[in-house]
This record gives structure tokens, sequence and C-alpha cells, in this order.
């Protein structure tokens, strides 16, 4: 009988962890696909119109993006230091306290500078949420609580464009952001009955790694983005990449040199971890850029509403989610290298056949094919490459491995969105559209020849 209430006890409290993971994780994904179709009523209530509204919509993701990749690696030492409970009370607290800053906004430079403080609560849930369910769960359970995070946690990127064109269009862009308080505060509420958590003695935070990946991201991205309005001879687009190279230089020094670092580069000696992650940075950052593009002109070119522009992108979204368990399954049998160069190819044909969309964007025979044929493609990718670089690293290397792929995505996200005022010259019609569909299927195409030159082996051989 004793036996029997300690597994029941048991199994509450890691039914309450796999909750409060997967919500905690759930308001950070959410926040980037409801803020994607509230850009265009940013632009014109904030940003003034033209190249400057261009530029503020850059900003309102790239902010975000900058503080989250550069402090994503450190929040795991965080976790370990402090205790991940304790981490990710912070990162909730700060998140809802950012995420009303940016709904009460008054100025562009202010709701910028909102979304940078969202970045930072941001990097420290997902590491932490994950962390917890990892020292909860341990074998064939762990897999199967981690399968119900990535799967609940996915559905953001279904309700959030629906949710959040909704609110732009009968209330205001405002209440995309009132969306992820209470949600914040319900997962706190929920976590504070969860014991407290185990930390690491003896474990350093990297904390000039941190200033220095910093530093070198917010002046690589600031000089990208206003290169397009300042010319890139402009003193301080200029200044802004050599700040950003000696920065980002500096920053890999250091990490090679340290005894604690937040990006273990021994990692990238294993082949399938660096050809995997090079790939990473190729496929999502096409993935960033090519939601970016195509929610602004659906918008702002062809008139769509911002709810229809969310739902024009659900198709994808779909084939995402209902077929990359199956294509993960099959590369575990097969080996992961085929479908990591196939998928990212039919992404690159997706957008090529996008090619079709004039200033009308007729949705069922010019936007629907090619976003068929591209969710197709994400699908085959996604699951496989994530288990190729995960399964390449030593197991006792799992989350910082995880940790540094979704720090190469996110930061290859933000630099291309950074190069969108570059690519598309200043201004969005059907021709720099056209160009920008071409740019995304570029780069998901080199996604996968990295994939077919790089990856070797089947997974679990």
């Amino acid at each position: 009988m004793a036996a029997d209430l300690t597994l029941r006890d048991e199994g509450a409290v890691q039914r309450r962890v796999l909750l409060v993971a997967i919500l905690a994780t759930f308001v950070a994904f959410l926040d980037g696909t409801v803020v994607i179709v509230a850009l265009p009523a940013i632009g014109r209530d904030l940003g003034g119109g033209g190249e400057a509204a261009l530029g503020l919509q850059q900003w309102v993701v790239d902010a975000y993006l900058v503080t989250l990749g550069s402090l994503i690696l450190l929040a795991g030492s965080l976790s370990d230091v402090f205790g991940r409970r304790r981490v990710l009370a912070a990162g909730l607290a700060g998140f809802a306290a950012a995420s009303a800053l940016c709904a009460l906004a008054p100025t562009g430079p202010v709701l910028v500078g909102a979304r940078a403080l969202q970045g930072v609560a941001g990097a420290l849930l997902v590491p932490s949420s994950l962390a917890m369910i990892v020292s909860t769960f341990q074998g064939e359970a762990q897999g199967r609580a981690i399968g119900r995070w990535t799967a609940w946690t996915g559905t953001a990127a279904i309700v959030g464009p629906l949710i959040g064109g909704a609110l732009v269009d009968t209330l205001s862009w405002r209440y995309v952001f009132w969306l992820t308080v209470p949600a914040c505060l319900l997962t706190l509420v929920l976590l504070r009955r969860l014991a407290r958590g185990t930390r690491a003695p003896g474990r350093r935070i990297d904390v000039g790694g941190a200033v220095l990946a910093g530093v070198g991201l917010a002046a690589t991205v600031s000089a990208l983005i206003e290169a397009g309005r300042l010319g890139w001879g402009h003193p301080l687009v200029v200044g802004g990449l050599v700040v950003g190279a000696v920065g980002l230089g500096a920053f890999l020094v250091l990490e090679r040199r340290s005894a604690d670092p937040m990006l273990p580069l021994r990692l990238f000696s294993i082949r399938n971890f660096a050809w995997g992650n090079a790939a990473t940075a190729a496929i999502y950052g096409a993935l960033a850029f090519g939601g970016f593009l195509v929610t602004l002109f659906l918008q702002q070119v062809a008139g769509y509403p911002a709810t229809l522009a969310g739902l024009a992108q659900l198709p994808a979204i779909f084939a995402l989610l209902f077929l990359s368990g199956r294509f993960g399954a099959l590369a575990g049998r097969m080996g992961a290298r085929w479908f990591m160069t196939v998928g990212p190819l039919l992404a690159a044909v997706g957008f090529l056949l996008m090619l079709a969309t004039d200033a009308h964007a007729t949705y069922w025979t010019q936007v629907l094919p090619g976003q068929l044929v591209f969710g197709l493609g994400l699908a085959v990718t996604v699951a496989p490459l994530t288990s190729a670089i995960l399964g390449a690293a030593p197991t006792a290397d799992a989350g910082i491995a995880s940790a540094i792929n979704n720090a190469v995505a996110r930061v290859a996200g933000l630099v291309t969105v950074a190069f969108a005022g570059v690519i598309l010259a200043g201004a969005l019609d059907v021709a720099t559209f056209h160009r920008g569909l071409v740019v995304t299927a570029v780069m998901f195409a080199v996604g996968g020849l990295l994939s077919f030159a790089g990856i070797r082996g089947r997974l679990g051989a």
C-alpha cells in the first residue's frame, strides 16, 4: 500500500513538472508567433511608414532574438548554479513584466527595449523547462515526456497566428502582448508547489562570455538593420560591424580558453554535430526570414487582414505537426542524412512555387501550393535534424548540445531578419517579395547540401 502511494505521489509530481514545463515553453513560443502577425499594425502605429516602419518591424523581431540567442547558453549554467525552479520563476516573472511593458509602449524605441527584456526572460524558460523534465523523468518515461512537451509546445505555432490575428483585427496589437501575462502568472502559481531543485556545486557563470556574445550580436545586427537605411559606408554601420566582429572573435577565444565555458567548442569536433549545426543555421535562417517575408507581404501588399495572414500559413504548420513524428521514426531506422537533404530542398521548391504570386496573392492558386510543399519539406527535416545533432553528442552533454542548437537557430533567424532591409531595398512590393523568395529558397537549398555533404551514419548505429 505504501509503495502504491509513493508511486501515485511520484506520478503526480511528474505530471505537474510536465505541465509547468509545457506552459513555460508555450509562453515563449506563443509570443514569437503572435507578434509576427502584429508587425504591420505596429509599423503603422509607431513606425511612421516607409523604411522607418520596416526598420521598426525588424527590430521588434530582432531585439527579442538578440538577447534570447546570446543568453540561452548562459541560462543552462544559471540553472545549475541557482537551481532550475528559481531560474524558471525568474524567467516567468520577467516575461510577464516585459510583456506588460510591450503592451503599454508609447513609442517604437520603448517597444524595442521591452522586447529585448522579453528575450532576456525568454532565455531562462526553454533550457530550464527541459532540464526539469530530464531530471524528473528517466528511461522511456523521459522520452514520452519530451515527446509530449514537443507536441504541446508546437501547438503555439498553430494558435499563435490565429489568436494574434484575431486580436489585431478586433482590438489592437497591444493585446497580443497582454496575452502572455496571465499564462506566466498561472505557471508561477503551479511552479510554487514543486520542490526546490538541486544545484551543481563548483560551477561558474561565464559572465565574460555572455557579455562578449551579447555585444557582438547586438552590434552586428544593428549594423545590418541600419545598412539599408544609412548605407554600408556610414560610420555607424562600419563601426557596428567592426565592434561585432571583434566581440564575437573575442567570445570564441575566451570560450576556447575557459575552464567552464557556456559554449564548449570541443563538441564541434564531432562531425554530425558540427555539420548538423551548420545546416541548422541555413535552414532556420531561411525559416525565420521566409515567415517574416510572407506575413508582411500578405498584409501590407496583398491586403490580407491579420487573421487571414495567420490562417494562410497553417497548412505548413499542420504538415509539420502531423508528419514530423513519422519522418523522425523513419530517420531512426534509415539514418538522418537523406531526410536532412531532401527536406530542405522540398522547402526551397515550396518558396519558389510562390513566385507565381502577384499583388492580389490569390490564395488557392498562388499561396497554398507553395505552403503545402514547404510544409512537407519542413516535416521531413525537423525531427531528423534534431535527432542527428543530439544523438551525435555524448549523453552527458545532451543539455548543452540542445542549448547550442537552439542558440544557432535563434541567431541565424535574427541575422537573416536583420538583412531584410538590404534584401528588400527598404521597400516591400511584388518585385522585392520575389527576390526574398529566391533568397529564402537558396538558404534552404544550402541547408540540404550541407546535410548531404556532412551527415554520416544511421541514428542508433
